[in-house]
């Protein structure tokens, strides 16, 4: 084996080694922070389409552009099931006149 190929084999299982050092730590702890993936998509942020659940192996449409995929619903595609910011109103109660 000349030098070349022994640096594109090293290259390679470095390539694969850190791979599977991602893969581990993503498994681990998404980069979603502290916030937990969505139980509904799994933290993909996508799920199965309507055109492909109810149609006879046609697959598309203009939701899903042909794919078969649509945005989560329940996450709004980011893959966490972090809160919704919600604003809320407070108002002190009205007192009567004297």
């Amino acid at each position: 084996m000349g030098p070349i190929v022994l640096t594109q084999l090293a290259t390679g299982l470095g390539v694969l080694a850190g791979a599977v050092l991602v893969k581990s730590v993503m498994d681990q702890k998404p980069m979603a922070g502290p916030f937990t993936r969505c139980p509904t998509c799994n933290g993909t942020g996508r799920v199965s389409c309507l055109c492909s659940r109810w149609s006879d192996r046609d697959i598309g449409c203009r939701t899903c552009s042909g794919s078969g995929r649509m945005i989560c619903t329940s996450c709004g595609g980011s893959g966490t099931g972090r809160p919704l910011p919600a604003k809320l109103i407070v108002r002190p109660p009205n007192r009567p006149v004297s």
